[in-house]
C-alpha cells in the first residue's frame, strides 16, 4: 500500500504533536532537557521491516511495545540499538555508561521512556482522529525476533509505519525508532480517518 503525501503529512504532524507531548512529559520527570524530533515517517510492508531490523541488529536492539486495540489494532514499539539505549539511559540517570548500577536501571529507565513516547504518539493520533483507543501494559524486549512478533506471532501480512525520531539531551543526539504494526485491515481504518479528518 502505498500512502498519498498528504497522508504522510497528517500523520507526521500527529506523531510530532505525541512525541511534543511526551518530551514535556519527560521534562517534568527528569532533570535534563528533552527534545524530540520526527524527521522521518515512512509506509513499509512487514517483510522491509524485517530486513530493517535485522540491519539494526548487528548489536542487540532495545526495544519497548505496547499493544493498543480499538477501531484499528496492532502494536507499538519503540526501538534503539543497544549502544544508543545506553547512552539514553546513562545521561537520564547519572550512572556512568559501563557501570553495573546501569544496568540495573536500564530495563527500567528504558520501559518509562518507551511508556511515555508510544502513549504520547498514540495519544495524539487517537485525540486528533476523534477515536477511542486501548493500550497494554508496556513490555521490554531486547532480542531482535521478538521485537518483530505482534502479540506473540508474526503478521505477515501486515502493514507498518515506521517512523525515525532522535532524542537530543544535553547536547547528546540518539536515533530510534518507532516502529507502528497494523493487524490485517486496521491500516486502512487508520487512513479512512485520516481522510475523513483532512475533508478527502
Amino acid at each position: 500500500m502505498q500512502l498519498l503525501p498528504s497522508q504522510i503529512d497528517s500523520l507526521k504532524e500527529m506523531v510530532n504533536i505525541g512525541v511534543g507531548h511526551a518530551a514535556g512529559v519527560m521534562n517534568a520527570m527528569l532533570n535534563s532537557r528533552v527534545q524530540l524530533h520526527v524527521p522521518i515517517v515512512e509506509m513499509m510492508s512487514y517483510q522491509e521491516l524485517q530486513a530493517k531490523i535485522q540491519s539494526m541488529s548487528r548489536g542487540n536492539l532495545s526495544s519497548v511495545r505496547i499493544g493498543f486495540k480499538g477501531p484499528f489494532s496492532g502494536n507499538a514499539s519503540l526501538v534503539f540499538p543497544a549502544e544508543g539505549a545506553v547512552k539514553l539511559v546513562s545521561i537520564l540517570t547519572g550512572a556512568e555508561a559501563d557501570s553495573s548500577a546501569l544496568d540495573e536501571m536500564r530495563v527500567g529507565t528504558l520501559t518509562e521512556v518507551g511508556n511515555i513516547v508510544l502513549n504520547g504518539v498514540m495519544g495524539a493520533i487517537g485525540n486528533e482522529l476523534k477515536l477511542h483507543v486501548f493500550y497494554s501494559v508496556p513490555i521490554y524486549l531486547e532480542n531482535p525476533f521478538e521485537v518483530l512478533l505482534s502479540s506473540g506471532k508474526a503478521q505477515l501480512d501486515a502493514s507498518v509505519v515506521w517512523v525515525q525520531t532522535s532524542f537530543n539531551v544535553e547536547s547528546e543526539s540518539i536515533v530510534g525508532d518507532i516502529i507502528l504494526v497494523f493487524e490485517v485491515g486496521s491500516l486502512d481504518l487508520l487512513l479512512e480517518a485520516v481522510n475523513r479528518a483532512m475533508g478527502i
